[in-house]
């Protein structure tokens, strides 16, 4: 199974940091966001990972490489002539790095100790989506969850972790253009396409300044 790090955005919520780097290399304890996806992708055993990149765009390859430093391959979906996608269009321009078999995609601005598995099995769903307890930035959650189906509203309500499996097919019919994920992913839950799971251990947005600092100093604490 390969892997795509979706690592294209602005980041606005977290300017001024993003004006000169992307949201991606901003440094948590010392490393990179994008170094502990990487880090963790390798030690749960993924070889091939896609990256996507738009703002500041040349500045990741430049860091990262062809990720040989991590014993992976790294390939890069450009999206900087077209500005950044959203997240459904930038997988649907990855594709052909993606190949025709289900595939992981992680948010590059989530921080996550969930093990990645590459031997992830979506039996007969087109997607399977790691859910988080709500943040408080996040209160009503994005959705529920019942005997492994994922459901667009329930009585308790959970928030998506930004990493989720997916079957290439759910893309094939999309423009390349800019595509927001959300309203894809709940027309296939209206249809019951959607798996998913709960993880309850360290996981964090880091979509402000602030909530950098926050995973700044819990890493920092714990090591």
């Amino acid at each position: 199974m390969k892997a795509m790090i979706l690592a294209a955005g602005r980041g606005e919520r977290m300017r001024p940091l993003t004006d000169t780097t992307p949201k991606p290399l901003l440094k948590a304890a010392g490393k990179e966001l994008i170094v502990w996806h990487l880090e963790k992708l390798a030690k749960n055993g993924f070889k091939e990972i896609v990256i996507n990149i738009a703002h500041l765009g040349d500045q990741i390859p430049q860091v990262l490489g062809d990720g040989s430093r991590w014993g992976v391959n790294i390939s890069y979906s450009d999206e900087q002539d077209t500005g950044a996608l959203e997240s459904a269009g930038g997988i649907k321009k990855a594709l052909t790095l993606l190949d025709k078999e289900p595939f992981l995609v992680v948010n590059g601005d989530v921080f996550c100790e969930y093990d990645f598995d590459p031997d992830f099995d979506l039996q007969n769903k087109l997607a399977h989506l790691i859910l988080v307890p709500n943040p408080s930035h996040n209160e009503k959650g994005d959705f529920g969850l019942e005997n492994s189906l994922v459901l667009n509203q329930d009585n308790e309500m959970w928030t998506f972790s930004g990493i989720a499996y997916y079957n290439p097919e759910i893309f094939n019919d999309l423009k390349l253009e800019k595509s927001a994920l959300a309203p894809l992913l709940r027309n296939l839950i209206e249809q019951q396409q959607v798996s998913g799971e709960i993880f309850k251990g360290l996981w964090r947005d880091i979509g402000t300044p602030e909530r950098l600092q926050e995973i700044n100093e819990i890493l920092t604490t714990s090591s």
